[in-house]
């Protein structure tokens, strides 16, 4: 399907943990697949499983498979748990800056907000642990997420706006940051 050649693109960069034999699926399509699945409501591997499975037949004509049934919720566990997390970041982060790049040559003023995050549900009372906060990058023109990254556990947002800033391209953009970035030093 080509409104879907972007992504497949960068989505071909992530590695695939698994063994050379015994891969039923492709990587590149059980990737899409998910994130088709958790856009439209799925939030477990189950539910990314049921809309596989509503879904194959038409799933197998768009993208030219022959899937005879979609893969098990612990496969897709497997698969899913095995990646890299730099390595999905890296192509989200490539395919958000693809979408922000074909908007760049069409608007004027380009706002960046720069926010911090807890994630609800990430603590972990069993191992003591703090919910995880999480820094983003959103383009308000595109509504994209253009980045994220973790705010480390005994720190806060200052360090990790440093770096995304960094990291991404604000030439040319008003970048909104909360009040606490409003400091002397920085």
């Amino acid at each position: 399907m080509k409104s879907f050649a972007p992504i497949l693109k960068r989505l071909e960069a992530v590695p695939d943990p698994r063994r050379a034999e015994g891969k039923r699926y492709a990587l590149i399509h059980v990737l899409l697949f998910s994130i088709l699945a958790i856009v439209t409501g799925a939030n477990s591997y189950r539910g990314i499983e049921t809309f596989i499975g509503m879904h194959r037949k038409r799933l197998n004509r768009a993208f030219g498979l022959s899937w005879k049934r979609a893969p098990a919720h612990t496969s897709l566990r497997s698969i899913l748990i095995g990646l890299a997390p730099h390595a999905v970041e890296a192509a989200f982060r490539a395919h958000a800056a693809d979408l922000d790049g074909k908007a760049k040559q069409t608007a004027g003023c380009r706002v960046l907000a720069i926010d911090g995050k807890t994630l609800r549900g990430s603590f972990d009372v069993f191992h003591d642990s703090a919910a995880k906060q999480v820094l983003s990058a959103f383009a308000a023109d595109t509504m994209l997420i253009l980045a994220h990254i973790e705010i480390d556990a005994k720190s806060n947002e200052i360090p990790a706006a440093q770096q995304l800033l960094a990291e991404l391209d604000v030439a040319g953009r008003i970048v909104t940051l909360d009040a606490l970035h409003a400091q002397k030093n920085i």
